[in-house]
């Protein structure tokens, strides 16, 4: 369901456990999700790319416990050495033939219909000019004769 095998989702809880038992407090009320639900939530966030706000929908919380959720136990894995990667020097020490397979692919563009271009810029020129331009053109310019009277 989040990609991770049976096996190992069954380690992530046991060390979950492990490691929230050592850590009590009496503080609080206590949680309202389990620990295998609060290990859905972390992994749910993690490998199906889901929002804090569409988890806590799904699980009736807020979304800030939602956040805390994630950040407790992205911390208590990290503690256990059971989920660690690979480094960098073990993986290259690995003496395995790789087999690479490389694609050419070319480029076309993209053939688009230039007619509507152009009738929408004809569209365009006839709504776009002003329908007072005609009237000013056809009067005489009165702007410079401030000083005259007009009618001599």
């Amino acid at each position: 369901m989040v990609g991770v095998k049976r096996t190992t989702f069954e380690k992530m809880i046991e060390t979950i456990s492990f490691q929230s038992k050592l850590r009590v407090s009496n503080r609080g009320r206590p949680g309202s999700t389990t620990a295998g639900n609060q290990l859905l939530i972390m992994l749910m966030y993690y490998r199906e790319y889901l929002t804090f706000f569409h988890i806590s929908v799904a699980y009736g919380i807020s979304e800030a416990q939602c956040w805390r959720i994630v950040r407790k136990l992205e911390t208590m894995l990290l503690k256990s050495s059971l989920f660690h990667l690979p480094g960098k020097k073990e993986l290259t020490q690995n003496h395995t033939s790789w087999e690479v397979v490389v694609i050419d692919v070319g480029e076309s563009p993209i053939e688009r219909p230039k007619t509507a271009k152009v009738l929408f810029r004809q569209k365009e020129a006839t709504h776009t000019k002003n329908t007072n331009c005609n009237r000013q053109e056809n009067q005489k310019n009165n702007m410079y004769r401030i000083g005259q009277r007009q009618g001599t």
